[in-house]
């Protein structure tokens, strides 16, 4: 299986997992109302953990120190990403809180290009995230301000994932170090979670199932193989696809529509990662002058 994955190429799995996740994302919006956030990611991870260290039954001998806290700083940003995340989507669409969490990845791949030009797709950015907020269109008063902060928090947990998860690959073999992070995170949100495990039925049991291997084997997986032949920095820039999808898995499975000028906010993300993109395949001028 992971052979046959090591011959897709690393764009590939990428798209392949955002389309994963963000599906799995609007399914467990649907999850969120009737268990928490904190619930919905209890449930989650507990699936994804126990049916990934079933499979791979990782070795945890022979790992130095470092290789230790590489894995239990990529677990603890994910529990927390996955924390702040479903506590957005209680309250915003999921296109504008993946939008607004974007913010995250766009800046880690903008602070490891180290081009002037990408400054101007920062500002772009920026200000599709204030469009996309509505904070054009509502007085700040109404505006959404838990939701905006959490989805803030998981974009910042975000870019450390998509860090540690690099780091992760490198040091530990196959899934190995995926398996131990999610036992990490699940150990991280569980307590606050498992509050409301009485309320836990079976037809939520199985919704939780589908949403563990939705938004996190799967894409976690194909991530973690991607990011042994990528940069984190063209990760991130192929993450700019991210709100589009989001946006459409929030109307196919959520009916949720966004206005025109969140539409447009949406756009000028996509478009300051493309710039970025185009940026980032442009040799070094300091690299090119040493050469």
């Amino acid at each position: 299986m992971l052979s046959r994955l090591d011959a897709v190429p690393a764009p590939a799995l990428v798209l392949a997992g955002i389309v994963s996740v963000q599906f799995g994302g609007a399914l467990a919006a649907t999850l969120i109302p009737v268990i928490g956030a904190a619930g919905s990611v209890t449930m989650r991870l507990l699936f994804a953990t126990v049916v990934l260290l079933a499979i791979v039954r990782p070795r945890v001998r022979g790992y130095s120190r470092r290789d230790w806290a590489t894995v239990i700083a990529f677990g603890l940003a994910l529990g927390l990403m996955n924390f702040a995340f479903y506590g957005s989507l209680a309250h915003l669409p999921i296109g504008v809180a993946v939008t607004i969490e974007f913010i995250g990845p766009l800046a880690l791949a903008t602070a490891l290009s180290r081009r002037p030009k990408d400054f101007f797709a920062v500002l772009g950015a920026a200000l599709g995230v204030v469009m996309i907020s509505e904070a054009f269109s509502a007085p700040l008063s109404e505006l959404n301000w838990a939701g905006i902060l959490l989805a803030l928090t998981a974009g910042g947990c975000w870019a450390a994932y998509i860090i540690f998860s690099g780091r992760t690959g490198a040091a530990f073999p196959k899934l190995d170090g995926l398996a131990i992070a999610m036992l990490v995170a699940t150990l991280v949100v569980s307590p606050f979670g498992l509050i409301r495990v009485g309320e836990w039925t079976p037809s939520l049991l199985a919704k939780g199932l589908g949403i563990a291997i939705l938004s996190s084997l799967l894409p976690y997986s194909l991530e973690l193989i991607a990011l042994r032949r990528m940069s984190a920095a063209v990760f991130g820039i192929l993450l700019s696809l991210e709100p589009a999808v989001a946006a459409l898995a929030g109307l196919v499975i959520l009916g949720q529509r966004l206005h025109g000028i969140q539409l447009l906010g949406m756009a000028l993300v996509v478009a300051a990662s493309a710039l970025i993109m185009s940026a980032s395949s442009e040799p070094d001028p300091a690299e090119a002058a040493g050469a």
